[in-house]
Parts: C-alpha cells; sequence; structure tokens
C-alpha cells in the first residue's frame, strides 16, 4: 500500500473551518474531496484532474504536497431557450469521439463560426489563504480570447452578478506555475464571506469542515464563469 495512503488512514481529522483560511495541507485535502464528489455527482461533466508540482513538493512535508486542479480543453454552451431562472452553462468535454461531436460543435460556434475552449484551475494562495480560480478561453487555432468576447460566452446571469457582487472581480495576471497570463476571480473577498458561510453552518450546530471547503467555495466562485455544483455535493 502507498505509505502517503497508510499515513492518511492514521491521520487526525482536521479542524473545521472558522475563520475563512484554509492552510496548504487543507486545500489538499479539500481538493481531492471536491474532485472525488464532482465525479461521482456530475458524472455527465468532464472530472476534475489533481496536478501535482513535483518539484515544490520536495520542499515541503509529505502532508503538504504542492498543486492544483485542472478542468481542461472543454466546450462551453450556452442555451439560448433558457428563461433567465433556468440560464446555465452545459459543459462539454473536448474527448468526445468526432462522430458524437458534431453537434456540439455546431453549438458552440459564435458569430465568426470559431469554437471556443476554456481551461480552469483551481490554485492556492498562500498569501490569502484561500483558493483561487484561474481561467482563459481560446480558439481552436489556440488565440486567447479577450475578457469581452468571454463575457458573451457566459450566461446573463453570470455577467450581472460580476457587475453586481462586490465579492467578485476578474483580474488579469500571469499564472503562477505555469508562467503565462491568466484570468482570475480575485480572492480579495473570499476568506470574509467563507467565513460568514461558516458561521451560518455553526449557528445550524455544525462547523464546515475542511473537505467541505471547496464545494461551499465553488457553488458561489462556479456561479461567475458559470459552472454549478449539484446539491448532492453540499452533502
Amino acid at each position: 500500500m502507498d505509505m502517503r495512503k497508510t499515513a492518511d488512514l492514521f491521520a487526525p481529522p482536521m479542524d473545521p473551518i472558522s475563520d475563512g483560511r484554509l492552510t496548504l495541507e487543507g486545500f489538499s485535502v479539500a481538493a481531492r474531496a471536491f474532485a472525488d464528489k464532482w465525479k461521482r455527482h456530475n458524472q455527465s461533466f468532464p472530472p476534475w484532474s489533481w496536478v501535482p508540482l513535483i518539484n515544490r513538493t520536495l520542499l515541503v512535508s509529505n502532508k503538504q504536497e504542492e498543486g492544483y486542479l485542472s478542468l481542461e480543453k472543454i466546450f462551453i454552451l450556452s442555451s439560448l431557450e433558457e428563461s433567465p431562472e433556468e440560464e446555465s452553462l452545459d459543459v462539454t468535454p473536448d474527448f468526445l469521439d468526432k462522430e458524437e461531436s458534431i453537434d456540439h460543435t455546431i453549438l458552440v460556434q459564435n458569430v465568426e463560426n470559431e469554437a471556443h475552449y476554456y481551461d480552469f484551475h483551481i490554485v492556492y494562495s498562500a498569501s490569502y489563504g484561500v483558493p483561487v480560480l484561474y481561467f482563459r478561453g481560446y480558439c481552436s487555432d489556440g488565440k486567447p480570447l479577450s475578457l469581452d468576447v468571454i463575457k458573451k460566452d457566459l450566461p446573463s446571469s453570470s455577467v450581472s452578478l460580476l457587475l453586481e457582487s462586490k465579492w467578485t472581480f476578474i483580474t488579469q495576471e500571469e499564472h503562477p506555475y505555469l508562467n503565462r497570463p491568466w484570468f482570475k476571480l480575485h480572492p480579495c473577498g473570499t476568506e470574509e464571506w467563507i467565513k460568514l458561510l461558516s458561521q451560518r453552518s455553526s449557528s445550524g450546530g455544525c462547523q464546515m469542515p475542511v473537505e467541505l471547503y471547496l464545494v461551499s467555495w465553488f457553488s458561489v466562485v462556479g456561479q461567475v464563469v458559470g459552472l454549478r455544483i449539484t446539491l448532492e455535493m453540499l452533502n
């Protein structure tokens, strides 16, 4: 048996979230729990994968494996027939067989008849002590999409959330591990609203476990980019 897995079996449970922040070890635990729940409860969606950073991991303890979650090379399909209340994005994996992808390819054409692909990464921010959602959009030839074009691919509810919410705004900066410009949802308000969520849980007689941190976080953050989680994931 893998020694790390053996150690995890005997590791004491982590303290529940109370201040809205995560440690690096907590992020690793929460990320794997999130990816597992996503895979079990969103089987029509492509899975998130854990990308380990081998060289960085060697510099920290075995319990603090550094890495990030990745969801890449997907189409985002915006349904024009849905009502505003039901509006959502359909995420289609790029690994469909060619014959199966014909109809989907037609659906994702924009006015210039060019398909758009999206990559999403959930990265731990040591300075803020919270996860950060990085993303980028690009054409089939690899040409990056501007934020104005990306907003046109999002449901109107997502664009409204960006305009109205004081918690979420998009900036562009270098990806911390890939050294290329990516967009990100700025994490400046994350600690505060996660703290509010955990306090609400405490008032109900329970505390937010570390394993549910990313699920709770993504239930809010995912809406900004048109990705939603199922209610089963919150259980």
